[in-house]
């Protein structure tokens, strides 16, 4: 059972990161319109946070960057909880910046809609991986905390 379902993680993280490296690379080199696009979002998000930079292509670029790197440690398998929060951050920002099809109407709303429910599922797949594990690491620390008790019972 252990190997079964390590194996189905391993294939979950690693099934979910190319979306990230590939998007993150293109973000990276080649930001186009996502600058625009995120202008608003980035606007709402200094009014929260007064320090971010005023540059979006850099923030549209820092994003890409950190997905691509992110995304790789995710599929290598490094630090996939880290990972698997550092994406989860990022792609908040990205969807409400890249898909608001709450302001737009027809063909562009229902296909944004569509790509708005692909990345709130990609956000729960990353929450999943970044929750794997928690539960085991609680347990050993607890029974190794039984254990040193029992023995200094003895």
């Amino acid at each position: 059972m252990a190997l079964g379902s390590s194996l189905l993680q391993t294939a979950g993280r690693v099934l979910t990161a190319p979306i990230f490296i590939t998007g993150g690379y293109s973000a990276l080199t080649n930001p186009g319109g996502r600058v625009q696009a995120a202008g608003p979002t980035l606007d709402a998000i200094r009014e929260y946070v007064p320090v971010l930079s005023d540059d979006d292509e850099f923030l549209v670029r820092a994003n890409g960057g950190l997905q691509l790197l992110a995304g790789t440690a995710l599929a290598l398998g490094i630090k996939p909880r880290a990972s698997a929060l550092a994406l989860a951050g990022s792609l908040v920002p990205t969807t409400l910046a890249g898909h608001a099809f709450w302001e737009m109407d027809g063909a562009d709303a229902a296909a944004h809609k569509t790509h708005f429910s692909k990345n709130v599922a990609a956000l729960g797949g990353l929450l999943l991986i970044a929750g794997a594990g928690a539960s085991k690491k609680a347990a050993k620390k607890a029974a190794k905390k039984a254990a040193k008790k029992a023995s200094k019972q003895n």
